[in-house]
């Protein structure tokens, strides 16, 4: 007993000092398009504000980990914005941004603002990039590899653009949207001046985007592919972020280099692109790439960081957490008593008046107080655009339903004009809730999938996001304002769940206690769910249930009925002869996922079809659910066999949806004897301090007569393993 917990802890321990901590989401939400520059020991960063007016919100860190939001540059432009350059230069800020059609400069000498009109520079192409020559000459990099020369005060251009990079030329295996040279940034380092761009589209497959390095002696080239090529790239839909691209290099006060790019998590296009960051080595011949560890820059962890999207209007001004949709007009709204009043226009979400703020989470609930005013239609959506959208309005006689700008529902609206609208985004599954005094809610619609609102259906580069509707004639009222990361909390958690089966009916049985010692059956002891109605092999043993940091439920179970011929379901005691494969020999896993334990979605794993060398496996049993948050993965453990053979310990890494298993199994644990079996193995977060606990494991290695247990670390079944 002893030497099997010290190798399996030794596995564990080895496990999570060696899972890699980066890529690091440092803004959640959809902040696409990340630029970055540093002042000293401060760090502003801006991102694409596309038609969401006031743009260009300029965050602020002092370890490139945690932000704020300091202010919104800009108020007006023309077009959709996008892929902006924020740089300094000689003591004076500037944003390069690309809008209808043209490529446009702002200017302050404060990073607060005021910030100047945006100047057009009545230059053609994208994603601007702007570098300074050793002699103080100023150039602007657009896509295609095109530059074109600045005027001194950056405001003007000299001469016409010139192409003078072709990019790098990527496997034509590679599933990708396009070439799609863009987003050039530039350094300068020891002689070499570094252009980093983005190649093969910005959304479509998973593994479209990419960070591409080149380097020249001149500012004007010739450029030099990096060997190194992709810096960033997601090589596989089973990737935790996908679409990873549009990258930026920034050093940092303590010498250290990184990479800020933005990508989008996987299934969850509806938040838009992330903004995440990577820690970057310099090679011995001048090149950089990413690296797994870093050491952080230490910062005063007493402030507060983020941004906080609740809101009490109590005004003059409105919260920068807020936007008007394709226009910008402060003069619709009243603040009055704590309320927010927005003048209508327009009579539905296409065409209404909107205010916007983004989604942070994946799992996150919103709601708001709503008055609607004289011939008004208001309402809490969620809105990608003019045709996609999701969400709830009224006119005070009834609720309107939209599940999409060409699908709705319409019902009876009991509460009158004035309301609260709640709404809950559990994995891009919507509840939309009304009440009229908080306290007793009635449910309109739950389930609703949205997963499909976002830029592969409907274009644009958007978010998915939270906003508040005024249309009709008049003006509607909204009042607080809340939005949550709504994963339960411990001091949110009211009971202990407990499930089990019987080998009597082979289903599965949920049991419920207030203190963790005394449980209640559920369902006056009757299994909660038949076994024969989700099984392949008509039942169910060993149910593992798991929380995940979704907030979701993960139920796992062994697909086997013991009692499959006293039952009647076969001829046999087993399908397969137990002499060659045992006992059991089933080769399957029930996978379920919920939001409430009500409502549950299934899929029967059958581990034999993952692979042809998985095809002679003797049983698969008793899984159980855990995540690895250094590598952001749901992963199943469970005890396995081929033939007839010992039994051992594996792992898989399974998606968010727990509907398709990632990797194929890997060993997690086995005895050094191939005789010996080891089975129903658990893993629990032991918070100890590494350092030591490695220190002891030497200890045993050098003295096992000390401790009664000999340990060799040599051997393959105490080897570390890591996830790639």
């Amino acid at each position: 007993m002893k030497k099997s917990i010290l190798l399996f802890l030794f596995t564990l321990a080895c496990w999570i000092l060696y899972a890699q901590e980066y890529p690091k989401v440092i803004i959640p939400g959809d902040y696409a398009d990340p630029s970055i520059v540093r002042d000293g020991s401060d760090y502003y960063m801006t991102h694409s504000p596309f038609y969401y007016a006031p743009g260009f919100l300029i965050w602020h860190s002092r370890d490139l980990i945690n932000w704020k939001p300091v202010c919104r540059a800009l108020s007006t432009w023309e077009g959709s914005a996008m892929a902006p350059d924020l740089i300094k230069y000689k003591n004076r800020f500037y944003i390069y941004y690309p809008s209808a059609g043209t490529n446009w400069v702002t200017w302050a000498d404060d990073i607060k603002g005021p910030w100047s009109e945006p100047v057009d520079l009545k230059v053609s192409g994208i994603d601007p990039g702007h570098i300074f020559d050793e002699n103080g000459n100023r150039y602007l990099y657009v896509n295609e590899g095109e530059v074109v020369r600045l005027t001194d005060d950056g405001l003007a251009t000299i001469g016409e653009k010139k192409a003078v990079y072709a990019g790098w030329e990527y496997p034509k295996s590679w599933d990708t949207e396009c070439m799609c040279l863009e987003s050039p940034k530039l350094n300068y380092r020891d002689g070499y001046y570094y252009m980093t761009s983005a190649q093969g589209g910005t959304a479509g497959p998973a593994t479209s985007h990419m960070v591409v390095s080149a380097r020249s002696k001149n500012v004007m080239g010739p450029w030099e592919n990096s060997p190194y090529n992709p810096i960033v790239h997601t090589y596989s839909a089973t990737d935790n972020w996908w679409s990873k691209g549009h990258g930026t290099l920034i050093d940092d006060v303590n010498g250290n280099w990184w990479i800020i790019y933005h990508a989008y998590a996987k299934g969850y296009h509806t938040l838009g692109r992330q903004t995440l960051l990577e820690p970057i080595e310099w090679t011995k011949d001048g090149w950089y790439r990413t690296k797994p560890t870093a050491t952080p820059i230490q910062t005063d962890k007493l402030i507060k960081y983020g941004l906080h999207l609740s809101d009490d209007f109590e005004g003059p001004e409105l919260g920068i957490q807020w936007t008007f949709w394709k226009e910008y007009a402060p003069q619709a709204l009243t603040f009055k008593q704590r309320t927010l009043w927005i003048d209508a226009k327009g009579t539905t979400p296409a065409d209404g008046r909107l205010l916007l703020t983004t989604a942070e989470d994946r799992n996150y609930e919103t709601q708001v107080e709503i008055n609607v005013g004289k011939e008004n239609i208001a309402g809490l959506i969620l809105y990608y655009r003019e045709k996609a959208y999701a969400g709830i309005v009224s006119d005070g006689k009834k609720f309107t339903i939209y599940q999409n700008a060409d699908k709705k529902i319409d019902l009876p609206n009991t509460l009158g004009k004035r309301f609260t609208v709640r709404l809950q985004n559990q994995g891009n599954n919507v509840r939309i809730m009304v009440s009229k005094d908080t306290k007793t809610w009635t449910t309109l619609i739950e389930n609703m999938d949205v997963s499909q609102l976002h830029h592969n259906n409907y274009y644009g580069f958007f978010a998915l996001r939270i906003g508040l509707l005024s249309a009709g004639k008049g003006s509607a009222g909204f009042s607080q304002f809340r939005y949550k990361n709504a994963i339960p909390q411990e001091k949110d958690m009211s009971a202990y769940l407990m499930v089990f089966h019987k080998d009597e009916t082979h289903g599965l049985y949920m049991a419920i206690s207030r203190d963790g010692y005394t449980f209640t059956a559920l369902n006056d002891g009757e299994p909660v769910i038949a076994g024969d109605t989700i099984a392949w092999q008509r039942g169910i043993r060993d149910p593992h249930i798991f929380r995940g940091p979704d907030g979701a439920f993960y139920l796992a179970m062994t697909d086997l009925r013991v009692f499959a011929q006293r039952d009647g379901y076969q001829d046999t005691e087993w399908e397969r002869d137990g002499r060659e494969y045992g006992w059991g020999n089933n080769r399957g896993l029930v996978l379920m996922k919920s939001w409430d334990l009500i409502n549950w979605k299934r899929t029967n794993i059958r581990f034999d079809k993952l692979s042809a060398g998985l095809s002679e496996i003797g049983c698969v049993w008793a899984p159980e659910v855990a995540y690895d948050d250094k590598n952001g993965r749901l992963m199943i453990y469970f005890t396995m066999r081929f033939k007839n053979e010992a039994n051992k310990l594996y792992y898989v890494y399974v998606n968010d949806e727990f509907d398709k298993i990632e990797t194929l199994p890997q060993i997690l644990f086995e005895y050094p004897s191939e005789k010996v079996s080891a089975i129903d193995g658990d893993i629990t977060n032991l918070n100890i301090n590494l350092d030591l606990y490695a220190s002891d494991i030497r200890k045993r290695q050098a003295h096992p007569y000390l401790y009664g247990v000999e340990v060799s670390a040599g051997e393959p079944h105490n080897k570390c393993f890591t996830s790639s």
